[in-house]
């Protein structure tokens, strides 16, 4: 059990890492309208802008997870 967790966090974090390096900025947008006629129809959202050092750090770390849960022993029946 141990091993398919560390190396579904492994893979998780690569998939982030490289979503990072593709991406720029995203924004997320809120289920609640704006308010006022000005700006009717319009959503309210958050922008996020990955830091530089985050696609090649989750990357490196999520090798480095995947490498550890091919490591680890398998269980072993009596």
């Amino acid at each position: 059990m141990w091993r398919a967790l560390f190396l579904a966090l492994g893979i998780s974090a690569v998939i982030l890492g490289a979503e990072c390096l593709a991406v720029e900025r995203a924004v997320l947008k809120s289920s609640r309208r704006a308010m006022g006629t000005a700006n009717a129809g319009q959503t309210t959202g958050r922008e996020v802008r990955p830091p530089e050092w985050a696609p090649w750090g989750l990357m490196s770390t999520g090798v480095i997870v995947i490498l550890y849960s091919f490591t680890l022993p398998k269980r072993v029946k009596d």
